[in-house]
């Protein structure tokens, strides 16, 4: 078998000096490696040996294995540079001289709508914040009044990573560590990409983008975070809104509201994106629970406040008119190149 083994190191040692393209290296690599390759038989003739003598010759056999692949790898490593090399080389010069392309870009409707978003709520004294995409169960559910046997935790709802950490379900996740940052009085924004595992249509993705707003201080009611708003879609749309709220229930908040514009893709009379109804739910909102600000260092016997998750892809979709949301993430030029600004 040592013998055999010696061939077998020899042979793969003279074919890959002679190895000089991708392929050439695959078929060396299926030679040796594949189920039917010149190491992995020598596997599959250990079964007929003694037990004795395996533990010696799998240690021998695993090492020509662990050196073939090292070498194929390392192989493959030098020839991606030199194909790379061979195609800078054989590129047309630059020509200094020719007149330049001046065909511009567009950027995407939903940073459009969030770069104006932010710039609203700035002239309105709020300071805009950024948060990671990858939270921990913590600052997603618990800090925000979520506990672990609410449904919203469930698998079917949120994206678990391999280490407990979860891909962010809602910009909700950010308001503790905000509010422990700034402290109470406090007016910000914070806009992010949230994803959820659930079923898509017209008005639903699974990945799609919210900006949390909060405003925290002595007497806030809702009645502050009615005008905000208002005066925030009023800013977006260039005209008066329609707006309405409704109860709705989010840990988070108490009292919570579901706050709802018109359709402004079929001007109210029904459709596939408002599902008939002619609202689109815009913005779960409502007084930040006492717990939320408890938890968030604030002295909620001495400071309330108002939160909103607003959604900023489906405020997309009515300023643009884009009755369905997966246009947003199917990558069409067609589509997407309309939105152009200087």
């Amino acid at each position: 078998m040592q013998e055999r083994i010696d061939k077998i190191k020899l042979t793969f040692k003279n074919l890959l000096k002679e190895a000089s393209d991708s392929a050439g290296l695959e078929n060396l690599r299926v030679r040796f490696l594949g189920k039917k390759g010149d190491v992995t038989s020598l596997f599959l003739d250990m079964k007929t040996m003694k037990p004795s003598e395996r533990k010696e010759i799998g240690a021998l056999v695993n090492s020509l294995k662990n050196f073939v692949a090292k070498e194929i790898v390392k192989r493959g490593e030098d020839i991606k540079n030199l194909e790379l090399l061979e195609t800078i080389n054989s590129l047309q010069p630059f020509d200094v001289s020719r007149p330049a392309n001046f065909g511009k870009g567009s950027y995407h409707p939903i940073t459009l709508v969030e770069r104006e978003v932010e710039e609203i709520f700035r002239s309105m004294g709020f300071i805009v914040e950024e948060f990671p995409e990858v939270v921990d169960e913590y600052q997603c559910f618990e800090s925000i009044n979520i506990p672990p046997h609410h449904p919203a935790r469930d698998m079917q709802d949120t994206y678990y990573l391999s280490d407990s950490r979860v891909l962010k379900t809602h910009t909700s996740a950010a308001q503790n560590e905000v509010m422990r940052k700034y402290g109470a009085p406090l007016k910000a924004v914070f806009p992010g990409r949230c994803f959820r595992n659930e079923s898509t249509d017209s008005s639903h993705e699974t990945t799609f983008f919210q900006m949390e707003g909060m405003m925290i201080g002595e007497g806030v009611s809702i009645s502050n975070l009615i005008y905000f708003m208002k005066t925030m879609l009023s800013e977006i749309f260039k005209a008066a809104v329609k707006v309405r709220l409704r109860p709705g229930f989010f840990p988070f908040v108490e009292p919570g509201f579901e706050l709802d514009i018109g359709c402004m893709i079929c001007n109210g009379s029904g459709c596939s994106s408002c599902k008939n109804s002619g609202w689109i739910e815009l913005c779960p909102c409502g007084m930040i629970h006492p717990n939320v600000l408890k938890m968030g260092g604030v002295d909620d016997e001495k400071y309330t406040g108002f939160a909103f998750g607003l959604g900023l892809t489906r405020l997309a979709m009515m300023k643009y008119s884009v009755a369905d949301i997966r246009s947003f993430n199917s990558g069409n030029l067609k589509i997407l190149s309309q939105f152009f600004t200087a």
